[in-house]
């Protein structure tokens, strides 16, 4: 028994031949091609991959507040900026360079580097000048306060003259 007939397929797990299903090749392909994606990087891509930080969103009656976990980041690596009512939270994680890593040989490394983007829709109104972001052990806390509720106003409607 093949381990490949063991993975369901889409068609309830049997064979079809080729002439049968003329997608085949290219659903194992598609197929293969996310295995080689998920599998990550090699050493040389320094796991790029799995960069992206988690977040938590919650809420008050005044305020949105995000805090997201960036281990090994410091506040200089994060930017953060509003545009459209879009939230964008960019950061960086640096390779470490020290001299002496040119003479060590790795056996393992699984540590993320480089560019992420994490982008959130927020509420139409918010004022950007009073979003307020810290950073502290690793752990980014932002602070959104919600625009006010526009009353509903009622419109009298008057005789044309």
């Amino acid at each position: 028994m093949h381990l490949r007939s063991l993975i369901p397929s889409g068609n309830g797990g049997t064979r079809t031949s080729s002439a049968a299903n003329p997608f085949g090749f290219l659903h194992r392909e598609i197929d293969r091609l996310f295995d080689d994606f998920t599998r990550g990087l090699d050493a040389g891509g320094q796991g790029q991959v799995n960069l992206v930080p988690s977040i938590d969103v919650s809420e008050t009656d005044k305020a949105i507040a995000i805090t997201a976990e960036m281990p090994g980041l410091e506040r200089k690596d994060v930017e953060i900026s509003v545009e459209d009512d879009v939230l964008t939270i960019r950061g960086e994680k640096k390779v470490e360079s020290e001299q002496d890593d040119k003479n060590k040989n790795y056996h393992l490394s699984e540590r993320s580097y480089g560019v992420f983007y994490r982008v959130l829709q927020l509420p139409p109104g918010v004022d950007p000048s009073k979003i307020e972001a810290s950073m502290s052990n690793g752990v980014l806390k932002i602070t959104i306060p919600k625009p006010a509720r526009s009353e509903p106003k009622k419109i009298e409607v008057k005789d044309a003259a």
